[in-house]
């Protein structure tokens, strides 16, 4: 069996791009992956088309460690976010294709479920003005869908410092999120990595009251050692890795210590394979792992997969229960969220397929999205 054909298309939506790929095998099955990668499709679509011929068409889509390897080393230049990404589609259509040539669940293939459902937590769900009333109240709007965890990003634009006035308004917006939703609806708290270390901490101890489950990237994701210095000090658990895009830079993390939940995207992280290995070298360190996920119903579905078969797995991301109606009527198959969990998807494969005519109804948007700006929580694009 090889692979005969290639396709790509991209879906816009307000503030981000879904980009799928579709792999066709000359036996006639088909394979499909998904990602968002943040102000570089066009990058990503530009080496998706250079490497088609080198490392895509006429492989075997059973060879997936072979395929990567290649796409992985043989370029040798340096594999980043971009890179990586693509590799990520393609290694995820290829397990697509495994498990409908043998009719079963990718999971299945990957070792088999170690758990019956899936927990979840919601993000996007604070589209609203920065007040504490507005946050409040969209707070309980997502816990009303069902969801027992909530993430976001209370701190404005914030960058390196928050003067007083800005500091004590985020804080305030947690204080009025977790009054509204209870004690027993966990928060995570997202800093985007905007903060110098000395910062990061003082808003750690004003945010213990609250109880959150994590800070996540409370500096920013190039310097490890900074975020060490948090580590170490912070009394609330550390998330961090979505910045990261394969074991080699997930290494000094885990030698340092450096958090207590990673957070590798599985699409832009060389795919299933990688971030299952990368998972395994989190438990040599009792890390969990929560996977980063920013992306539509295909993306969303991989991520179960490799949540159902990883025994330190913590909670999965979910944004689409806040998004446009097309950005979940693009593929049908995956799971919702259902009293907080997702339950396991369903094969063959992914267990997931396109909906072509919603995709090409949305011609993608290349605007810029950039969480350093005002009211960025509001996810709109500003114009190129």
């Amino acid at each position: 069996m090889k692979i005969s054909r290639m396709n790509v298309w991209v879906m816009g939506s307000a503030w981000r791009n879904l980009t799928f790929l579709q792999l066709t095998t000359d036996e006639g099955l088909i394979g499909i992956s998904e990602c968002r990668i943040s102000n570089r499709t066009q990058a990503l679509l530009g080496y998706l088309e250079e490497a088609k011929n080198r490392y895509i068409l006429g492989t075997d889509p059973f060879r997936i460690e072979h395929t990567v390897l290649r796409m992985f080393r043989d370029d040798y230049g340096r594999v980043g976010q971009v890179v990586a990404t693509a590799i990520a589609l393609v290694e995820i259509a290829c397990w697509d294709i495994l498990g409908k040539a043998t009719n079963r669940p990718v999971y299945e293939l990957l070792g088999g479920a170690v758990r019956e459902r899936i927990k979840a937590y919601a993000n996007g769900w604070y589209q609203v003005p920065r007040t504490p009333d507005a946050f409040a109240e969209a707070a309980k709007a997502a816990v009303a869908k069902g969801y027992r965890a909530l993430k976001f990003d209370p701190f404005g634009p914030g960058w390196y410092e928050l003067d007083r006035k800005e500091r004590l308004l985020s804080i305030s917006l947690v204080e009025a999120v977790r009054a509204a939703v209870g004690p027993d609806v966990e928060l995570l708290i997202e800093m985007h990595g905007r903060f110098s270390p000395a910062m990061a901490l003082r808003i750690a101890r004003e945010l213990e009251p609250f109880e959150p489950t994590w800070i996540e990237e409370p500096v920013p994701a190039d310097n490890i050692a900074a975020l060490e210095k948090v580590a170490r000090q912070a009394r609330i658990p550390i998330a961090t890795g979505e910045r990261l895009h394969h074991k080699y830079e997930f290494r000094e993390l885990f030698e340092r210590q450096a958090c207590d939940i990673i957070q590798p995207d599985v699409t832009e992280c060389c795919g299933l394979l990688e971030t299952k290995k990368i998972a395994a070298m989190a438990d040599l360190y009792y890390m969990t792992v929560a996977p980063h996920n920013v992306a539509g119903p295909v993306a969303t579905a991989t991520a179960l997969h490799f949540a159902a078969c990883t025994p330190n797995f913590k909670i999965q991301e979910h944004f689409n229960d806040f998004t446009e109606p097309h950005t979940r009527l693009c593929a049908s198959g995956c799971p919702p969220v259902v009293d907080g969990y997702f339950s396991l998807p369903k094969g063959p494969g992914l267990g997931v397929s396109l909906n072509l005519d919603v995709i090409q109804a949305h011609p993608p948007n290349y605007g810029h999205f950039n969480l350093f700006v005002e009211d960025w929580q509001k996810r709109q694009t500003a114009a190129s």
